[in-house]
């Protein structure tokens, strides 16, 4: 069971937060990771974002009214648009249903966003994050993340987020040392692939496997057009390259602890398709566009826990 931290927690830790994902769990062969010269998306991703009129106006508003003024109105826009549908509030929802009031349980997952900063700038980010974000996680607050860690025994599992957590200075000793107090713990890595490509992570996927790390992976779609539009040039073939990159070292495959989980991100104010129907398509586009089939096993949407 997985809950919101106390408010005194929430107080003093405003970095830590809980949320609720969509997941499904992705299993591919072995594949040696093809040998190709490192070089970043950032610069690529900088010159898509200054093209982008949408993505200026975004961080205009961001400037001049600042994140937190600029989620409420967001916040206020989707009330009136529910009540333009003529649709109940969340509030109004639950009392309807009989789920009043809510009450709070045991927490088992502490989710970390450690930082803004990424190599990409997706559009259905719901943090913003790029390049040009320099919102990261401090060492002391890392500290006392492990620190609260350390005298929470109900919290079964580490969720850690960004931006691009990897990025962060500090994601390894976090892991590190959150490993060494819990070796039993399940630790998270939400990771947009992309960032196993950049210079300087050539021993990140190593790592992850010798940590016993769950890899949370984001592939919106099976196509290459619409995962590069949403999420920027040369993303896709990164992506796949990133998913070779860790069945290279042991995630995914048949037999195998290391877990890798795909994540499927829609582009708009719409749910996923049936797994039923999203499975297959996946299975087949992903074999053409690889070149070899891709063993991808227990393909499935569990309950929501986690934001991404």
């Amino acid at each position: 069971m997985q809950s919101s931290l106390a408010a005194g927690h929430a107080s003093s830790l405003s970095k830590v937060h809980l949320g609720r994902y969509r997941r499904t769990r992705c299993r591919c062969p072995a594949a040696a990771p093809q040998v190709e010269p490192k070089t970043s998306l950032v610069p690529e991703t900088l010159q898509d974002m200054a093209t982008d009129t949408e993505f200026q106006a975004t961080l205009a508003a961001v400037k001049a009214k600042g994140q937190a003024q600029l989620t409420r109105e967001e916040a206020k826009a989707r009330k009136r648009s529910l009540q333009d549908l003529g649709l109940p509030g969340f509030t109004n929802k639950l009392q309807a249903a009989g789920f009043e009031p809510l009450r709070r349980k045991t927490c088992t997952t502490l989710q970390l966003n450690i930082g803004l900063y990424c190599n990409q700038a997706c559009t259905h980010c719901h943090v913003e994050s790029s390049p040009t974000r320099t919102e990261m996680m401090d060492r002391q607050t890392a500290e006392r993340c492990l620190e609260l860690l350390a005298n929470s025994p109900e919290v079964t599992c580490l969720d850690i987020t960004g931006g691009a957590p990897e990025l962060n200075t500090h994601f390894r000793y976090l892991v590190q040392e959150a490993r060494v107090l819990r070796p039993d713990l399940e630790i998270i890595d939400r990771c947009n692939l992309t960032v196993l490509c950049e210079p300087g992570q050539e021993d990140l996927p190593a790592f992850l496997a010798q940590l016993r790390v769950r890899v949370v992976a984001s592939l919106p779609c099976y196509g290459s057009d619409n995962v590069d539009k949403q999420r920027g040039r040369g993303v896709f073939d990164r992506s796949i390259q990133g998913l070779r990159l860790l069945n290279a070292v042991g995630y995914g495959q048949p037999g195998s602890d290391l877990l890798l989980d795909l994540v499927y991100n829609p582009a708009g104010a719409f749910l996923a398709p049936p797994k039923q129907k999203l499975q297959p398509a996946y299975k087949q586009e992903l074999q053409e566009v690889s070149g070899r089939p891709p063993h991808i096993h227990n393909w499935f949407v569990l309950q929501f826990y986690g934001a991404s």
